[in-house]
């Protein structure tokens, strides 16, 4: 398997050699993961609130799990978004895209 020019072949294929090819090919990879655990986190505070019989500690437990998974997730994309946006399109920074 050959590679591109600035990549470098490894057990788990072509790896760019550069930090920002790096970082660009797998943020996706890193943002999946954050979804997972995101989508996780929300299944475990909608139980929590669903068996807190009333509860308020339990209620409560539950809203944070969901709301913290909520605004991680947030988080997660708007840096994307950041980086497309503002680093890419706006600032024009060299090696970027």
């Amino acid at each position: 398997m050959a590679c591109a020019q600035n990549e470098i072949l490894t057990d788990f294929g072509c790896f760019p050699n550069d930090p920002v090819g790096f970082v660009q090919k797998f943020y996706a990879v890193g943002l999946g993961f954050v979804a997972g655990v995101a989508l996780i986190a929300l299944i475990i505070g909608g139980y929590f609130i669903l068996t807190s019989q009333g509860i308020p500690e339990r209620v409560n437990n539950g809203k944070a799990y969901i709301y913290y998974a909520i605004m991680g997730l947030l988080l997660a994309i708007f840096g994307f978004v950041f980086i497309e946006v503002i680093v890419v399109n706006i600032l024009h920074v060299p090696g970027f895209k």
